[in-house]
């Protein structure tokens, strides 16, 4: 098919783009459902014997093609100069194209939003299992190669922008993953139980009940039997629109899992910044930092991804806007829900960030790099301090009477800081002039005080754990069908 003419812009803003979702939502592509679900129709016709044999033998391939490849300009125009409605001109399209007598079944018995709720359901469903979900796996399958490469490199861990206890990189990695594969299962989730309806025009099927459809259909009613075509099952109730839950909760999910790949872009880029430096971007070779300052190199990537997200929040409120309508329906979210699609196209986006590949083949994700000097820097510089945790409690089971988190946080510190020592070693010094001290001491296990004096080994099960998460995803994906 040539496609020079069409307008295959995607919803949004047209500097994002990701091509995975143009064969989707590409302007021009967005009424292909929309026959989709017509064509449907006319084989349920067929079926149930309102439409005849010879004049179903009218619908050839290239007919049925004829009517997929109907262009949203083509229906803009029609609707602007003729119908002022927008299925009606689509519809008015197909008549066209069609035989007169295979041409008058056209839309019978269906609503406008029989046809566009059913058909933007096979959109998201399609925009989940062509794109999303195959992009989805690539990314997890390279986090859990990060995790597996630095599951042991030791990072000082960060609370409140301080340095805190000492975790691992593959642990600050298992942590956004398992966040992603819990997000990716709610999608999935929600993608596999999306509804469509062909149920009328207050959704009650009354011209299929009443003009005896239904009754044609044996052990399906007519809706059944049109949405198993299309692989889908029909809403439980519905009005003239659907039960707005089940989409919202797809979104949801979608904006949850743009929400936790921004969670990775704003931690990386602040372990980018000039005075930590434990994560850098990769530098093309005609890469430009600054327009000014020729020495930047800046975290535009980890910025976009969650730019993307911001973008997607208030994306999403326009999903509340929906959820509730005019008793059987109202045109109110019609223009609103034009934009849903925004969302997965911003989640592609930062998927597509994570996994654009250089010219050697090889994605962004994988080509970050972790700085293990400047990892074991920055641990060092409180290395001296962090174990105020182990200390403080070890104290208390060495029968202190006193507070012992009192003890090292008031004065304990004070020494270690002035004096650039450990806080066990404060705490030795202490004891010198303290008995009741010295006695604590010498009730600590000699493990305990081993691990006193090596904070690089007081780092709990992040090893473990990281290693947990990578092993989960791995199952995760294994079943999930592709």
């Amino acid at each position: 098919m040539n496609t020079s003419n069409e307008n295959l812009i995607l919803p949004g803003n047209p500097r994002y783009q990701p091509r995975e979702m143009t064969p989707i939502f590409g302007y021009d592509n967005l009424y292909k459902k929309v026959g989709e679900v017509e064509l449907a129709t006319l084989d349920t016709l067929h079926e149930i014997g309102i439409i005849s044999d010879n004049d179903y033998k009218k619908l050839t391939p290239k007919k049925r093609q004829e009517i997929l490849n109907i262009k949203t300009t083509e229906v803009d125009k029609t609707e602007r100069e003729i119908t002022h409605h927008d299925v009606r001109a689509w519809v008015r399209i197909a008549q066209e194209i069609l035989d007169k007598k295979l041409a008058k079944w056209i839309h019978i018995p269906l609503t406008s939003y029989d046809v566009i709720d059913t058909a933007r359901i096979l959109q998201f469903k399609d925009a989940y299992q062509i794109a999303l979900k195959p992009s989805l796996k690539k990314v997890v399958e390279i986090f859990c190669k990060l995790i597996n490469n630095f599951s042991s490199q030791i990072q000082i861990g960060r609370t409140h922008g301080q340095h805190a206890l000492p975790i691992t990189v593959g642990f600050w990695l298992a942590t956004i993953l398992d966040r992603i594969i819990n997000n990716w299962e709610s999608i999935d989730f929600y993608s596999n139980n999306l509804s469509g309806k062909i149920s009328g025009a207050v959704g009650a099927h009354n011209a299929q009940k009443g003009l005896g459809f239904s009754r044609l259909c044996g052990d399906n009613n007519f809706e059944e039997k049109l949405l198993l075509k299309l692989n889908l099952k029909p809403a439980k109730i519905s009005t003239q629109i659907l039960p707005p839950e089940s989409l919202a909760y797809f979104l949801f999910s979608c904006a949850m899992m743009s929400a936790t790949l921004a969670q990775f872009g704003r931690d990386a880029r602040h372990l980018m910044r000039s005075e930590i430096a434990e994560v850098a971007e990769s530098f093309g070779k005609n890469q430009v930092g600054s327009s000014t300052m020729a020495h930047k190199r800046n975290p535009i990537n980890f910025e976009n991804l969650e730019g993307m997200w911001l973008r997607t929040k208030n994306e999403f409120g326009k999903v509340f806007d929906t959820l509730i309508s005019e008793h059987q329906r109202d045109l109110v979210g019609s223009s609103v829900a034009r934009d849903f699609p925004i969302i997965l196209i911003n989640l592609q986006q930062q998927l597509n960030t994570l996994l654009k590949i250089n010219n050697e083949g090889i994605t962004f994700l994988e080509r970050i790099t972790i700085n293990k000097e400047a990892c074991q820097n920055n641990f060092i510089k409180s290395s001296h301090l962090i174990l105020a945790e182990p200390l403080y409690i070890a104290l208390q089971m060495a029968g202190y009477d006193g507070d012992a988190h009192e003890l090292v946080n008031r004065e304990l510190m004070s020494i270690a800081q002035e004096k650039n020592i450990s806080l066990i070693e404060a705490l030795e010094l202490k004891s010198k002039n303290d008995k009741v001290l010295e006695n604590c001491i010498n009730s600590i296990p000699v493990e305990i005080k081993n691990l006193l004096n090596h904070p690089e080994n007081y780092i709990g099960d992040a090893k473990e754990k990281s290693l947990e998460i990578s092993n989960k995803a791995k199952r995760i994906i294994l079943n999930f069908k592709f």
